[in-house]
């Protein structure tokens, strides 16, 4: 399956969905749902003020999270989708015991991003696989397609954001 994306892209696309915070957002709402006003530092509390502002308007911005009236912050259909690629990746990193056997959900985020990084670009996707020896190429089939699907779905993630020019 090809994928649309430059190796910019793609690495855009791989640092955004990798950041800690969003991936903190993201799976917080997905397990316990909307987090409502003003709750959002007492629901996260282990990230900065800062961090929770950029992941929160990231994640607005690029239609993962909506602010419904009476609730609050809540996924969005893509949002979900996004929580449930997270969840895949997850549990094959578990199994394999990557990058640690005991690591932060987000680690292992970050680290299956990685390794399926270079198989996203237009150049690499129909190449040899990119995946080293040691790694269970055919159980990161899945979380690859369910990845390249949802970036298929959502190509604004991989986007820079450009203004309109003035008439």
């Amino acid at each position: 399956m090809n994928t649309p994306f430059t190796s910019a892209e793609a690495q855009r696309a791989v640092e955004l969905l990798a950041s800690r915070p969003l991936v903190r957002l993201v799976t917080e709402i997905d397990d316990n749902g909307a987090i409502p006003p003003r709750r959002l530092a007492g629901t996260l509390p282990d990230l900065s003020t800062h961090q929770l502002r950029s992941a929160s308007d990231t994640a607005r911005a690029h239609g993962l999270i909506r602010i419904a009236p009476g609730t609050g912050l809540e996924l969005t259909e893509a949002g979900m989708e996004l929580a449930d690629l997270y969840d895949a990746m997850a549990s094959w990193a578990r199994r394999h015991a990557v990058p640690a056997p005991v690591c932060e959900f987000s680690n292992r985020i970050r680290h299956v991003l990685d390794l399926l990084a270079p198989s996203l670009t237009t150049e690499r996707a129909d190449g040899p696989s990119p995946l080293s020896g040691d790694v269970d190429e055919a159980g990161l089939a899945r979380p690859r397609t369910l990845l390249i699907q949802w970036l298929a779905d959502n190509p604004q993630v991989a986007r820079v954001f450009e203004p309109e020019p003035v008439a």
